[in-house]
């Protein structure tokens, strides 16, 4: 390669980095899934009020965390895709959008799990290309591809990889605050139980047929498609997950998800290796991993499909059902599912009973706490007048709802 054909290939590729992030914010995605997390976070505060008459989190959480969580994970996922070569069909991703799409308007978080989405969106290049299929619509042209050219190989990967950040995204939920809400059990009384829901995108760097960049690198791509120039686009994956929470707290519950999950996406992701010997597995692989994971989630719904709960009020003492952030009670380390028996000397059980020990001493508070191992511990903090009157803390007591 002469010294000025490198130029202008590296000049090439700076053009095609640069008009992927252009084709990437006309993606109808990204702006479904902004509005998503709006209305998701206008639900909760909206929750949050009605429950306990106060927000818990600010508003603007879930479209924050929408992308602050989910970028470093893409960015290893690009640097894989871009640097082993894995291409895949325009028509993939194509169907992903579509899919993507129509998750977001109809409001079904669960189905955005990437083995949900991205298996559909195998099986419908499979089924256009058995049957002949093609939509066309503006621009744009949506046809089959056949899977078991290498597509199959390279879809099975990422959709490994995706799974494994799905799963590494749902351990982290465990360390966030997530908002309480109240229900009335059969039995007329009433319990906390913790609902969450996120939306995160993924903008990652794929590789797809073009006519921008050639393949004159040795063993780039690994995956041609048979193909000998290519390009880049840089696609938005969304990922779904939403779980109501009973049994256990989330942050004991969560983590046991995310492992679920992310073994999944190892198995998926050792599944796409294999199916470069023989790409019949890859098929195999996305079946078999959509169906574990419809298994995951079942196994993980029973569990809450009780009458026991990981918060409810006692007698024993008030019962914490959330810690405000940045509050005196986030400072003493106090948790969500433990007993403050004593407030200040006095034995408290409902949040009138906090407020009026809590004025015994306006300046300082000493609590006595059982933990969620029943083990007894003191704790103290100076209360500020700026601080909140109860100091950061909603408990579980019987509301009007």
């Amino acid at each position: 390669m002469t010294e000025t054909a490198g130029v202008r290939m590296v000049s090439n590729i700076l053009i095609e980095i640069v008009t992927a992030i252009g084709r990437f914010l006309l993606n109808p995605v990204v702006y479904i899934a902004i509005v998503v997390a709006i209305l998701l976070g206008y639900r909760r505060v909206k929750q949050e009020r009605r429950f306990f008459n106060r927000r818990i989190i600010w508003g603007w959480t879930e479209l924050m965390e929408q992308w602050k969580r989910g970028w470093p994970y893409a960015l290893v996922i690009s640097l894989i895709s871009l640097g082993v070569g894995l291409t895949v069909p325009p028509s993939f991703l194509l169907s992903l959008m579509a899919i993507s799409f129509l998750g977001l308007l109809l409001f079904f978080i669960n189905v955005l799990s990437p083995i949900y989405t991205m298996a559909m969106a195998a099986l419908a290049l499979w089924a256009m290309f058995q049957y002949n299929w093609t939509f066309s619509w503006w621009k744009l042209t949506l046809e089959g591809v056949n899977l078991l050219d290498g597509a199959i190989v390279t879809i099975t990967i990422i959709t490994g990889l995706c799974v494994i950040v799905e799963g590494m995204l749902i351990r982290r939920t465990a360390k966030q605050v997530i908002t309480p809400g109240i229900e009335n059990t059969k039995r007329g009384m009433q319990a906390i139980v913790y609902r969450t829901r996120n939306v995160w995108v993924l903008p990652i760097f794929f590789i797809i047929p073009g006519n921008i960049i050639p393949s004159s690198l040795p063993y780039w791509p690994q995956f041609t498609l048979g193909d000998n120039h290519f390009a880049f686009v840089l696609f938005p994956v969304v990922i779904g997950f939403s779980k109501l929470l009973r049994k256990e707290l989330p942050v004991v519950q969560l983590p046991k998800i995310g492992r679920s999950v992310l073994l999944l996406g190892q198995l998926i992701l050792i599944g796409g290796l294999a199916s470069f010997l023989a790409p019949t597995i890859g098929y195999i692989t996305l079946a078999v991993g959509v169906l574990i994971r419809i298994l995951i989630s079942i196994y993980y719904a029973l569990q809450d499909k009780t009458e026991s709960y990981a918060v409810a009020p006692s007698t024993k003492g008030a019962i914490i059902a959330a810690v405000l952030p940045d509050s005196p009670a986030e400072k003493m380390g106090l948790l969500a599912g433990e007993c403050i028996r004593k407030v200040n000397g006095h034995t408290i059980t409902t949040e009138v009973e906090l407020y009026e020990a809590l004025q015994l001493n306006a300046a300082h508070c000493r609590l006595e706490v059982l933990d969620r191992n029943n083990e007894i511990r003191l704790t103290q903090h100076v209360i500020y007048s700026n601080d909140h009157y109860r100091i950061g803390l909603l408990l579980a007591e019987p509301r009007e709802l």
